[in-house]
């Protein structure tokens, strides 16, 4: 299986556990790894026969219009089940990044699901 990979696709979403803190979106990374076949999309050069990366992020550039999350935990498998529903990879690993934390570089929780 072959693996296209997007990585720290800066986003702001309104995510955290209490009310307060999804009053204004935050910063986070998002990195997707999608597994999936390229052996027909190399043979032919033709981008409808994988996985277009560009769209990907621009789908998760929209995600969070008009939506909040609690938990990073619960946006990743939502990221999760997106991949896999819209644009068809086999699997697919998810991990959000966020910066609540000052003492640390950040908090992040990464996942994998299969098709």
């Amino acid at each position: 299986m072959d693996t296209i990979t997007l990585r720290d696709l800066e986003v702001s979403y309104h995510i955290g556990v209490p009310d307060e803190e999804r009053v204004h979106p935050q910063r986070l990374l998002i990195s997707v790894e999608m597994e999936t076949d390229i052996t027909q999309a190399a043979a032919g050069d033709d981008l409808n026969h994988t996985i277009n990366y560009y769209a990907v992020s621009q789908r998760l550039l929209a995600l969070g219009q008009g939506r909040s999350w609690k938990l990073i935990e619960t946006l990743a498998s939502d990221i999760a089940a997106l991949v896999l529903r819209e644009f068809g990879a086999r699997r697919v690993h998810v991990e959000v990044k966020k910066f609540i934390i000052p003492e640390a570089r950040h908090v992040s929780v990464r996942i994998s699901r299969p098709r």
